[in-house]
């Protein structure tokens, strides 16, 4: 397990932009796949997005194809979540998780295969 980080939640617009950020100050984060997950008021837990230990993998929920990327800088031990167009339902909070995994592997979409993660950062979005 290593420790995690978010920051860059906030209040927006709908159709504005923000940037998550997800950092460790572990080494090992390196060899991490990350992902975010968000949670809205009264809803579950829910996949949005994955990137692989390489980078070279991502993965994301339906609602957010097209104007969610995700992308990672390892010589800053940091993973990013752009998010464009926002809606009003993408309102919530954002958790960054991340689970070591092989070099080769998918970074998967399942909450319970990650083992870090941090305390979450709301994002809110008005109409």
């Amino acid at each position: 397990q290593v420790e995690l980080v978010e920051s860059g939640g906030g209040l927006v617009h709908a159709g504005a932009s923000l940037r998550l950020s997800c950092s460790s100050p572990r080494s090992k984060f390196s060899e991490h796949a990350v992902a975010w997950f968000r949670q809205a008021a009264g809803q579950e837990r829910e996949f949005v997005s994955a990137i692989s230990r390489s980078g070279g993998q991502t993965l994301f929920a339906d609602s957010v194809k097209g104007r969610f990327t995700m992308s990672r800088d390892k010589a800053k031990n940091t993973a990013y979540l752009q998010m464009n167009i926002l809606k009003v339902e993408d309102t919530a909070v954002y958790f960054c998780a991340s689970k070591r995994t092989i070099l080769t592997a998918s970074p998967g979409v399942q909450a319970a295969a990650y083992d870090s993660w941090g305390q979450g950062t709301q994002v809110t979005v008005f109409s």
